[in-house]
């Protein structure tokens, strides 16, 4: 996401050989400690709180209801909140200059509403790894790399654990056909993209 110029990557992360300088790992492959930008110092805080819902996710949540028709609004309007409310809780500087970019503004932003939301979204789900995968699965958005050495794409969903498949046999079978299979890459129910 670094053609965002997120002014949040100066939060979630260390700068490393050089101001303005971010440097990720290939997913999937082995990395050198040194060689790759480190998360943030805000992260490491041993006390920082956990967060169950934030002010970020209620207003994105709101940009697609309005989207999905199940709330009157303007989704513009809960989109922005949404990033408003993540550099905030971050205490994160530039927020007027992230509007004005074409790839930032709801307006002008490529591609559907979805993939609008789910990008700006899941930046703000950061540091609740959990969450972001939620939204990935859900707008099927952003596009994410597939990882080096397996080439698997990113799970659809968590597949059931061995002792079920072993000591509930006869349910496993008749579940795991239900679903279309248990397998990574089968959906979930609610996941009709």
């Amino acid at each position: 996401m670094n053609y965002l110029n997120d002014p949040r990557r100066y939060v979630y992360f260390k700068e490393n050989r050089g101001a303005d300088n971010f440097i990720g790992g290939i997913y999937g492959s082995t990395a050198t400690f040194t060689n790759f930008t480190h998360i943030g110092t805000a992260l490491e805080n041993p006390i920082r709180e956990g967060v169950l819902l934030d002010w970020a996710e209620v207003e994105f949540n709101l940009a697609e209801a309005v989207e999905l028709g199940l709330v009157s609004g303007n989704a513009e309007m809960h989109y922005n909140n949404g990033i408003t409310a993540s550099f905030e809780y971050w205490n994160a500087s530039g927020l007027d200059a992230y509007f004005t970019s074409a790839d930032v503004a709801y307006a002008t932003a490529s591609g559907t509403w979805k993939q609008k939301i789910g990008k700006q979204y899941w930046l703000a789900m950061y540091n609740r790894g959990i969450m972001g995968w939620y939204v990935y699965r859900k707008f099927d958005a952003p596009i994410l790399n597939i990882a080096t050495g397996s080439e698997l794409p990113v799970p659809k969903r968590y597949t059931y654990p061995v002792v079920e498949q072993t000591r509930n046999e006869d349910n496993y079978i008749t579940a795991s056909a239900a679903i279309g299979g248990d397998k990574l890459s089968t959906p979930i129910f609610w996941d009709i993209n």
